[in-house]
């Protein structure tokens, strides 16, 4: 018989039988597809020499007014800002407060007990202290003033484990570190991946599957930041948390600070009513809180007053009475607190265009409990103004489809927010309304507030059984894999499901646990160009596609060393994780295939391949770079291989064409079905597959 090219169909369909999809490919791992052909994806190196702390679940990059290019890295343990390959820590501290000789050491042993009533610290937590004594040994100051990482015992108490160990001198020293020893406590630690929780209170009241009275099972939640530039600045916090603000202009050296506390310094006059004047706008109702300074007579710190009859930088002030404020004295200070800026939030977003924060699922006026479907949004340009008002922009809206608000994506002319169960499209109108949602699609899911990107300018999700596009209008995505993927996925630790894009190579890319990982192994693409599927394993943690880097960044996590780093993608050949190269195991495999409808077996005799080992190198021992090619001969669908035939085929430096590969293989292998493997597992390798074919001949029934 003539040579039979083998050709098969762009894209990986595991929906039905190997046999079914014939014509099409089956299995891959580390493979893409580029003009219907399938390839080897590209390698990755570290992104820098440098280390952050914690699993980052959060990637964001922008450029400062000076032209630097910073990342902000948001981990379950730390907040960093990456400038020049190096994580400078911004996490925004919770609290200071002064200890009276809170160091307790015992000889022998370098762990510190510290006694501090209400600290409000879990196990994990960082403290940085600050003017303290040494206790007469080997703990001295130097020892005492820096980071540490504490062990909680009590609400009254924690230990750490000091960089030097006590001695007799430094026990009979304690309690001590001096009267004036200054804790800066840093955000409370989040889980590092979600634990499932059992037995009463671990979930809703007679929920599906449990006997009455029993709670079923429910997850800790995750750590995950929100973060969007405002301008040079950042504006970020924890989901769940507050909202903080980096100023970029103080440096990485400087912390981010609650947003509620930027309210500025303030003067006021001797007067009935008092005149204050701020260094900070503030809107006709505003509601602020003064601390600090020398407040005059008849203004007390940590009150709320409201601001009134505002002319520019001065207004008066009423009480919560509705009284004029009097002062009987002159005096200054500044705002403590402003009390209408959010103090929880699910979900930021800044508006690119017309400068608005908006806080989507955040505690509304006056109350300090989340409203998981309320969206809040600051006076346009105003970061620090959130006081609706005729003056200003400022406002409210609470959408009512779902139970509460899981993500957003900005888009062109509109802020996509997604709920547990819909989806709505956020839109700027201007006054009066500003902000308005309009209801896109009910009954749509969406996995995690990770699992939403835009692409080419249309929004892609992973919901909870199938995948979503919207375009204008919101469609299921035809998905080769959704049985694979969703039937391979571990439920309990959904939220760690995050995507990201590779405009490079036209893609989507969607990480996710397998059924048996309790940490992210797997990955599946979307290719929106060719419009296919395919898949593999790797493990990430978050994902920056290179708009303004030279490539794809993600982030990767050492459970040993509880440290983590980033990583380039899409540069070399190889896995260059570790600074040494290591092959990429990579291999794609088809469906079965026969000649006719299989009333006979075929014989295989020699096979042509057509290939390029374009941009591949030899190995560092000098080896010229191949892949393996095999047919599996099977004698029906549930046979199982019964005839196997494997073949290097190598990189040719004989021949001056771009595909230059061994030529002809010459193999024995029967089967009634077959199907074809290719792959790769040696360094300096890449390739692209074109149109083998083989010479096939019946060769009886039977």
């Amino acid at each position: 018989m003539p040579l039979q090219k083998i050709l098969f169909k762009p894209g990986v369909n595991r929906e039905n039988t190997r046999y079914t999809t014939e014509g099409g490919w089956y299995e891959c791992d580390k493979i893409r597809f580029r003009q219907g052909n399938p390839e080897v994806v590209g390698g990755w190196e570290p992104f820098s020499a440098a280390n952050y702390l914690g699993v980052c679940r959060s990637l964001w990059n922008w450029v400062l007014l000076d032209g630097t290019n910073v990342i902000g890295v948001g981990t379950n343990l730390k907040f960093y800002i990456e400038q020049g390959g190096l994580y400078y820590d911004v996490t925004p501290i919770r609290e200071t407060v002064t200890l009276n000789n809170p160091f307790v050491a015992t000889n022998g042993s370098a762990t510190i007990t510290v006694t501090d009533a209400s600290h409000g610290c879990v196990t994990g937590d960082f403290v940085t202290f600050s003017g303290a004594v040494g206790l007469g040994g080997n703990i001295t100051a130097t020892v005492l003033n820096q980071q540490y990482q504490v062990t909680v015992l009590t609400d009254n108490s924690y230990t750490f484990t000091a960089t030097a160990t006590a001695n007799a001198t430094d026990a009979s020293g304690s309690p001590g570190g001096g009267a004036s020893v200054v804790a800066a406590y840093q955000l409370n630690v989040g889980p590092a991946i979600p634990v499932p929780l059992t037995g009463w209170g671990a979930g809703s009241w007679g929920q599906a599957g449990t006997t009455w009275g029993n709670s079923g099972t429910s997850t800790s939640p995750l750590r995950l930041w929100n973060q969007n530039n405002y301008g040079e600045d950042l504006v970020y916090g924890p989901r769940g948390g507050g909202i903080y603000y980096w100023d970029a202009s103080s440096g990485v050296g400087t912390r981010g600070v609650n947003l509620n506390s930027l309210g500025g310094t303030v003067t006021f006059t001797n007067a009935s009513p008092t005149v204050v004047t701020s260094t900070v706008l503030y809107t006709e109702g505003a509601a602020i809180q003064f601390s600090g300074g020398s407040l005059p007579t008849g203004v007390t710190a940590g009150t709320t007053y409201y601001v009134f009859q505002v002319n520019g930088l001065t207004f008066n002030l009423l009480d919560g009475g509705g009284s004029e404020v009097n002062t009987a004295s002159t005096g200054s200070g500044s705002v403590s607190l402003i009390v209408d800026v959010p103090t929880k939030q699910n979900n930021l977003v800044v508006s690119d265009t017309s400068r608005f924060i908006i806080a989507l699922g955040c505690n509304d006026y006056g109350s300090a409990t989340l409203d998981p479907m309320l969206i809040r949004w600051s006076a346009q340009d105003d970061p620090y103004n959130w006081t609706p008002d005729p003056t200003n922009q400022a406002g409210f809206v609470r959408v009512s489809h779902g139970s509460e608000i899981v993500t957003s994506v900005q888009t062109r002319q509109e802020v996509v927010v997604f709920t547990d169960s819909s989806v709505y499209s956020l839109q700027y109108l201007g006054p009066p309304y500003v902000w308005a949602p309009q209801l896109l699609g009910d009954n749509i899911s969406i996995m995690s507030p990770n699992s939403a990107v835009i692409a080419s300018g249309i929004v892609y999700w992973m919901g909870v059984d199938k995948f979503y596009a919207y375009d204008g209008r919101i469609q299921t995505l035809n998905c080769d894999l959704r049985r694979f993927v969703f039937g391979d996925l571990n439920q309990e630790q959904a939220l760690q499901v995050f995507c990201g894009t590779n405009e490079g190579f036209n893609e989507v890319w969607w990480f996710y646990c397998s059924a048996n990982s309790t940490t992210v192994d797997k990955y599946v693409i979307y290719n929106y160009a060719e419009k296919v599927w395919y898949y593999g394993t790797m493990e990430r943690t978050a994902w920056l596609d290179s708009g303004l880097q030279s490539y794809p960044i993600a982030a990767k996590y050492d459970a040993t060393t509880v440290t983590g780093n980033l990583i380039n993608h899409e540069t070399g050949l190889n896995d260059n994780t570790t600074g040494t190269a290591t092959a990429i195991n990579a291999y794609i495999s088809s469906s079965e295939f026969d000649i006719g409808d299989g009333h006979n077996f075929g014989f295989v005799w020699r096979v042509l391949p057509d290939l390029t080992f374009e941009n591949a190198e030899s190995t560092p021992a000098g080896a010229l770079p191949s892949v393996t090619m095999t047919l599996y001969g099977l004698a029906n669908s549930g046979s199982g291989v019964t005839s196997t035939a494997s073949q290097p085929v190598a990189k040719s430096n004989t021949y001056v064409i771009t595909e230059e590969f061994t030529g002809m293989i010459f193999t024995r292998m029967r089967g009634r079905q077959m199907i074809f493997k290719i792959g790769s597992n040696q360094v300096n390798t890449c390739w692209q597959l074109g149109a083998p074919r083989i010479d096939i001949r019946p060769d009886g029934r039977r």
